[in-house]
């Protein structure tokens, strides 16, 4: 009755509008960056956190019965509850909002936005602790930093997520 009653003040509060109901849950969907992209779009979310053994499965029957209701998993574990996990969504799907990172353009060359993880990344100084910056990075040459980046990206990707080059048998293999 506590969700029930929960859900009806819920949609009670949308004036016609019917919120996105994502409920946290090792059994869910993968979330994914796709997803958090898909999620942006959405004109409103809300969430559902259970605790131990989760939730009623008649309260997520009844509530897709009135609105969109997503099972979203974070990954192969299991949590006490699902508090974390909806920070870490909310935190993945807030970043994609306009105006909340300063340069949007900068969530292009992100890990898992073209299927591949991000490059490795230098700050200054050149040299740390007898640990330099590559050279290309520092030649000034943006053709070639561009190319340096996508090898890097490749070659990190196949170490070490191979599975996100399943389906391109090309780029799971090293360069000849």
């Amino acid at each position: 009755e506590p969700w029930g009653a929960a859900l009806d003040a819920l949609l009670a509060t949308g004036e016609g509008q019917l919120p996105h109901l994502i409920v946290p849950t090792p059994s869910g969907m993968p979330f994914t960056q796709s997803m958090a992209r898909a999620l942006a779009a959405e004109p409103w979310l809300a969430f559902a956190c259970g605790r131990y053994e989760g939730i009623d499965e008649r309260v997520i029957e009844e509530a897709a019965s009135r609105m969109p209701v997503s099972l979203v998993s974070l990954g192969d574990f299991v949590l006490n509850g699902g508090e974390a996990a909806v920070l870490a969504m909310v935190e993945a799907v807030a970043r994609l909002l306009p105006g909340v990172i300063g340069n949007a353009a900068s969530l292009v060359e992100e890990s898992y936005e073209d299927g591949l993880l991000e490059y490795p990344v230098y700050t200054k100084p050149a040299s740390w602790r007898g640990l330099d910056v590559p050279p290309i990075l520092l030649s000034g040459n943006h053709a070639a930093i561009a190319a340096w980046r996508h090898a890097q990206r490749l070659e990190r990707t196949r170490t070490r997520r191979p599975d996100l080059l399943a389906d391109d048998p090309e780029a799971a293999q090293p360069d000849a």
